[in-house]
Parts: structure tokens; C-alpha cells; sequence
């Protein structure tokens, strides 16, 4: 018996066919070869073509099918794992009527702002857990302002994985974990926002029916199943967000669990049982994929934009595109903590939440040209995404959230032993990798959500940790003096961008 789990992601589309009696991968596919493009019409804007992700789930299913060679009637469920707070809007046809506005795009940031004023941000942190921000909801509301003749069409808002589950299934639904991500969701009324959808003049039954993370969300339609290679009829049992995702995929479910990433953005994920948010909203508070009205599950969630793309931006940078982690990564360990005092500032993916939602860009200060070499750089862009992390975690810990431990999963910046160490030792949290990945998650979810498991113990037996790594006590103090230099520039960057 065999599940599928797809993760939508805003690079690459990946997937895996996941044999439930082992609870081990049997074949995994990603698509297209290079990276899906983001496209920016103006600055600050992020859009991808839904149309584009589903193209790579079919490209994905064949490589799995050919690769496996099993027969498609055992594949029993079907789960999704997607990039969050994205938008996507179909008219009555369920046609697609604009480029997905995505996670990193900044446009809907002031409409945000005005409605968390308006509304009072007593109102909204209290039933949102979040001001309206950047999120799916503002980025609706920026349609409606800024593209009439489309938002007149529009039938149905939904997130990328309300999407992929619609091209699966021919229905339109989502998950409350999904509203929350989008700032839709109510959490004292147990209910979508309307409150929220009245200030943004948006007609309620835009929002779809919501269907549970686990369970049967709807059942593979014919065309799809053509398309796919797949037989008509396949549940899909589980869908979530990327994070929320990946938390799972780690078997972080409880308070004081927190799980990892750091891929094109870092997040950290902390699952709390307790009701609280952040003031500003510097840090967001989600339903977590196991959130219900007998059992609050939330998910208190940090991300910096500005992560792996930092590297990414270093290999294309390079005439030979080997410049970055791959070919420093011989040298960047003899450069020592500090970078011979040059310091990153990673912020060069759009609106941070953290920094109150300013695009500060990426800045990269005290470069001399007779002292750094790319191994310099390359250790300033991971001790920059670090501490990125360490101030996130800070504002975590007035939440009295603090982690014993963050798990990963062994793959993007989690593969190299500095950052490993750095991250580590610069927060003092014990950090551990498994060889898991949202795809897999995402099988596993839909195992959970077919009820294949007696319990959600028995879904994780087979996952182990690959490798832990403690604070290096010789290099706590090194961490905290260079993190204070770098706090210090951070806050002369925002300074100078106040006054000018």
C-alpha cells in the first residue's frame, strides 16, 4: 500500500511515493530541472502562474510512476504540503484569472497596515492572533483596490494548495489551518473572519468551505487521473502549508517542539498550546495542522525571507557559478567566527515581518577589498542568516516560547557543518537533522488522514535522527560578541532608512 505526498514550493514542485508498511520513500521526483521563475512586474512584487505548478505535479507523477514501477491502484491517498500565504483567484469556470500573488511579494504591505489601525489592533490580535499584514487577505483586499475588472470576477480566493487540490478534485475547499496562515480565520468566533472581510468590502462566500487536515478532502476526478497517470477515485486525505508541513513531516506536534527550514526563506516553527501573539507581529501565530476545538495546537512562526537565496545571489554573482557555499565550503571553516569583521545583513527578499514588515534590502558592511575573499563572504552570508534566526528566537522568547531543541531536515543551508554549528551555538539550542522532506510529509499526512496509522506515534516510527549537534561551549562567548556587532549594524540600517 502507497501514498503520494506533493510539495508545492515556489522553486520546484516535489514528490514522493511513500510505502506505508516500512513508512520509507520508494521514489522521489522534483520538476522543472532549473527553478520555476518568479516574475516581478514591479518592484517588490513576486507572481507565479498556478498554471505552472500543476504542469510540474504532472511531470513529477510520471518520473515517480516510471521510477517506482509500482501499480497505481496501490497508491491508496494522495496529501499536499504548499508554499504559504499565497493568492490565487478563479471565476466561476475555475479558471485562473491572474498570476498568483506569492509568499515573498510586498505589495498588499500599507493595506495591511490600514486595516490592523482600523480595526484596532486590540480587535485583531485578539481574534487573528496577527495584524492583517502582508498576508493573503491583504493581497485580496490589493486586488479589489487595484484591479476591479478582475476582482468583479472573481468566484473564489484561495491558497496554492486550495489550488492543486481543486485541479485534483474539480472542488474548492480549504483547511482552517490555511485561513489562519491567510489571516482569514477567526479564532475566538471558530470561524472565517467576516469582520475582517467587511473592512476589506470582500463578499464572504469568496472564502471556500473548509475541510479538515486529515481526512478525506475530496477524491482524484477523472481528468485529473488521465492526466496524472492516476486512477480515478484516490482520496486526498491531508493538506498544509510548507511550515506547518514541515513540522509535521519532524513529528513536531507538541508544545515546546520546534522544527526548521532553510531553504530560498528560514523559518522557525514553534508549536505552543497557549494563546499568544506577538504585539507586533513580528513573529505570527497559526492553527497548526493539529489545531481543533478540543485541542489548541498553534504554530508561532519566524521567517526570513532572506536565506538560502543569499547563496543563491552569491553562486549567480560568479562567472563560473561556483562561487558560494559549495566551493567555500573547503575554506569557510578556517575563517573564523566573525568573518574577519564582515557583516551581512540578509534582508534581499522582499518585506520582513520581523523588521515590522520594512524591506530593508540585503546589506553587506565593512568589506575591505586587501582583507576578504569569497570564503569571508560566504561565512558573513551564513552568520547572517543565523543571527537573522537568533533575533527572530529572541522575540519568540517574550512569548515564552524557547525551544530544547529545533529539529531540521538535512537538506539546503542544514547541510553545511558551519551554519549547523553556528546556529546552534550563536542560540544555544541543541539542533538535530533527519533525513526527511515535505514531500514526505506530506505521504505520511495522508497515511495519518486515511486513518492507516493506530496512532500518530505509529506514523514516525521509522523516522530517525541523522545527526545532533550541541552548543560548541568554546564558541558561545566568540557568537554573542560578533551577534552584538551585527544587532548594532541592524539598527543603524533601519536608522539611516528612517531619516533619509
Amino acid at each position: 500500500m502507497y501514498t503520494i505526498g506533493y510539495d508545492i514550493g515556489s522553486t520546484k514542485v516535489k514528490g514522493v511515493i511513500l510505502h506505508l508498511e516500512s513508512g520509507k520513500p520508494v521514489a522521489s521526483a522534483s520538476a522543472p530541472v532549473g527553478e520555476m521563475p518568479i516574475t516581478s512586474p514591479q518592484f517588490g512584487w513576486a507572481e507565479q502562474h498556478p498554471r505552472m505548478w500543476w504542469e510540474n505535479v504532472k511531470t513529477v507523477t510520471h518520473q515517480l510512476l516510471s521510477a517506482s514501477e509500482i501499480d497505481p491502484l496501490r497508491i491508496r491517498a494522495i496529501g499536499l504540503a504548499y508554499q504559504m500565504h499565497g493568492l490565487v483567484v478563479v471565476d466561476g469556470g475555475h479558471h485562473v484569472l491572474r498570476p498568483s500573488i506569492i509568499w515573498c511579494d510586498s505589495r498588499a504591505v500599507d493595506i495591511g497596515k490600514r486595516a490592523f489601525d482600523s480595526l484596532g489592533h486590540d480587535r485583531c490580535l485578539r481574534s487573528l492572533l496577527n495584524s492583517p499584514g502582508n498576508f493573503t487577505a491583504s493581497k485580496l483586499s490589493w486586488i479589489r483596490e487595484n484591479e476591479p475588472e478582475i476582482f468583479d470576477q472573481v468566484f473564489k480566493a484561495m491558497l496554492p494548495g486550495d489550488y492543486i487540490a481543486m485541479r485534483l478534485t474539480g472542488e474548492i475547499s480549504t483547511t482552517v489551518s490555511g485561513l489562519s496562515e491567510g489571516i482569514l480565520w477567526d479564532f475566538e468566533k471558530r470561524r472565517p473572519a467576516q469582520f475582517l472581510l467587511d473592512q476589506f468590502g470582500i463578499d464572504h462566500d469568496m472564502i471556500p468551505q473548509t475541510v479538515r487536515s486529515f481526512g478525506e478532502q475530496g477524491a482524484l476526478s477523472n481528468r485529473a487521473g488521465r492526466e496524472l497517470g492516476l486512477p480515478e477515485g484516490i482520496p486526498i486525505t491531508y493538506r498544509a502549508g510548507d511550515q506547518p508541513n514541515n513540522a509535521f513531516s519532524l513529528n513536531a506536534l507538541n508544545h515546546g517542539e520546534a522544527a526548521a527550514t532553510a531553504g530560498s526563506s528560514g523559518v522557525v516553527y514553534a508549536v505552543s498550546e497557549r494563546i499568544k501573539c506577538d504585539r507586533e507581529s513580528r513573529v505570527n501565530t497559526f492553527a497548526h495542522v493539529n489545531h481543533s476545538k478540543e485541542n489548541t495546537s498553534l504554530g508561532v512562526l519566524l521567517c526570513v525571507n532572506g536565506t538560502g537565496i543569499a547563496n543563491q545571489w552569491l553562486r549567480k554573482m560568479s562567472a563560473d557559478g561556483i562561487f558560494g557555499l559549495d566551493r567555500s565550503a573547503r575554506t569557510i571553516a578556517d575563517v573564523p567566527v566573525g568573518s574577519n569583521g564582515l557583516v551581512m545583513l540578509p534582508f534581499g527578499n522582499g518585506a520582513e515581518r520581523m523588521l515590522g514588515g520594512r524591506d530593508l534590502g540585503a546589506h553587506l558592511l565593512h568589506l575591505n577589498h586587501n582583507l576578504h575573499s569569497d570564503a569571508d563572504l560566504a561565512r558573513a552570508v551564513l552568520e547572517g542568516v543565523t543571527f537573522a534566526f537568533k533575533y527572530g528566537m529572541e522575540i519568540m522568547s517574550e512569548l515564552e516560547i524557547r525551544p530544547a531543541v529545533i529539529r531540521a531536515s538535512a537538506s539546503n543551508l542544514f547541510l553545511s557543518d558551519v551554519f549547523c554549528s553556528a546556529l546552534s551555538s550563536a542560540t544555544g539550542i541543541p539542533l538535530e537533522l533527519y533525513e526527511t522532506d515535505g514531500a514526505q510529509g506530506a505521504a505520511t499526512g495522508a497515511a495519518v488522514g486515511l486513518e492507516y496509522y493506530p496512532s500518530l506515534a505509529d506514523a514516525f516510527k521509522s523516522l530517525h535522527c541523522r545527526k545532533r549537534i550541541e552548543p560548541d561551549a568554546s564558541l558561545v562567548d566568540a557568537y554573542g560578541a560578533t551577534y552584538e556587532r551585527w544587532l548594532r549594524a541592524l539598527m543603524n540600517i533601519e536608522e539611516l532608512q528612517r531619516t533619509s
